[in-house]
């Protein structure tokens, strides 16, 4: 088709040339001292029109000599340059092919070749890639002197932010990854503060602060970091569910004091004191350092509404019930009544109540209650043993020392 078009190009010239230039009866004469010569229009137009053609080249011919270095010396660039993107392609290609001696080499002769070229000594964004898969490589061969000596040359070049397109805060969430594996939380949460706002928001930022700290035993922190790491769906829901509540339980298991344990469960999330296996744990606790009263205001929200827990979390609120029955009040026995009516089947909730019942002294109700949780074999052996010892000190009540001495046996024979 393009020769069919040029063909026709050529014939539409012939014919305006046929036209035009077949009709001219023109002559020019040239003058030149003595001599005389006469020419026709036609071919001196044509005569013309190669001298300029002529010229032209001449000149450009002239040109391209001239500039004959320095495009040797543009070309000797780009080839410099070339070999330095190629040596770039190869370091990414050996470090994820697991050749870190040859990954590092390929990079560290990227940054030499870099040198050489005028156009990529002013790219930042080269030097700091490059040297990054340098100091990834030495890392993954566990040579950390020379790994930090590459991160430190990176960090005092001085380049302008807008010059490194984000390269700078990838290589500080790279160094913090680094300071994690070798265990230096400080370092990574340095590393992480200096992060831009933005930045700091990002999953890989958030994940990496949520390990330091943990590291550094902060598990307040970590739950508020895991917390907005679930709510950017950084774990599936079953998993972030039971990260909050390990993390809430390590915070809890910190505290030392009753003030302090009410400021951190002031400093909870809604979410979490909202959270029955969270509120039994901290209930327990407070059972732990003297404060059964604070543990059942803790406990009462999930008490009068028993029937939406799961029966996981029902088992958790009614043995930190049993652990904090000590001193119960009078107004919890309608509570007590109605859960037992409505979960009496279920052994944790039966433990709970028939241990309040024995603190009210309710002794015949709370017998029944107690010998059903002693023989429950899905309850732990400290509540089953906690249970035989309060069903013994309640057949001592009565005189029957003979019961009160079985008793003492079969919780002496769960330790």
């Amino acid at each position: 088709m393009r020769s069919i078009i040029w063909f026709l190009l050529l014939g539409v010239v012939a014919v305006v040339a046929a036209i035009t230039l077949g009709s001219n009866d023109g002559l020019v004469t040239i003058y030149w001292s003595k001599w005389r010569t006469e020419l026709s229009l036609n071919l001196f137009v044509l005569l013309m029109l190669g001298v300029v053609a002529l010229l032209f080249s001449a000149v450009h011919a002239l040109r391209s000599l001239l500039t004959l270095p320095e495009r040797a010396s543009q070309w000797r660039a780009l080839r410099r340059e070339r070999a330095a993107h190629a040596a770039m392609r190869e370091a990414l290609a050996e470090h994820f092919s697991a050749r870190y001696s040859r990954a590092h080499k390929a990079a560290l002769k990227a940054l030499a070749l870099r040198d050489d070229v005028p156009q990529l000594r002013s790219d930042a964004e080269f030097a700091m890639l490059a040297r990054m898969l340098a100091a990834s490589s030495l890392h993954r061969l566990q040579d950390r002197p020379r790994r930090d000596a590459l991160m430190q040359a990176l960090w005092q070049a001085e380049v302008p932010r807008s010059n490194a397109h984000g390269v700078e805060d990838g290589a500080r969430l790279l160094a913090a990854e680094w300071a994690l594996e070798d265990l230096d939380a400080d370092r990574a949460a340095e590393l992480l503060d200096r992060l831009p706002a933005g930045v700091a928001r990002r999953t890989q930022a958030l994940r990496l602060k949520l390990q330091a700290s943990r590291l550094q035993r902060r598990p307040l922190q970590a739950l508020h970091t895991a917390r907005l790491l679930a709510k950017h769906q950084g774990f599936t829901p079953t998993a972030a569910r039971g990260l909050l509540r390990s993390l809430a339980a390590e915070a809890i298991d910190e505290v030392h004091d009753q003030q302090q344990l009410q400021r951190l469960w002031e400093q909870l999330d809604d979410s979490d004191r909202h959270d029955a296996a969270v509120a039994a744990r901290a209930a327990r606790r407070a059972v732990v350092l003297g404060g059964a009263q604070l543990a059942r205001q803790w406990l009462q929200p999930f008490w009068e509404h028993l029937d939406a827990l799961e029966r996981d979390d029902r088992e958790a609120v009614a043995l930190a019930l049993f652990e904090a029955a000590a001193g119960i009040e009078h107004d919890w026995l309608p509570r007590l009544e109605s859960a037992l009516e409505t979960h009496g089947l279920e052994s944790a909730v039966a433990a709970a109540v028939g241990m309040a019942y024995a603190d009210r002294q309710l002794w015949g109700k709370a017998r029944r209650l107690l010998e059903q949780s002693a023989n429950a074999q899905a309850l732990p052996t400290r509540v089953r043993r906690r249970s035989w010892r309060v069903l013994a000190q309640l057949a001592r009540e009565r005189g029957d020392e003979l019961a009160a001495q079985e008793c003492e046996r079969a919780a002496a024979a769960l330790d």
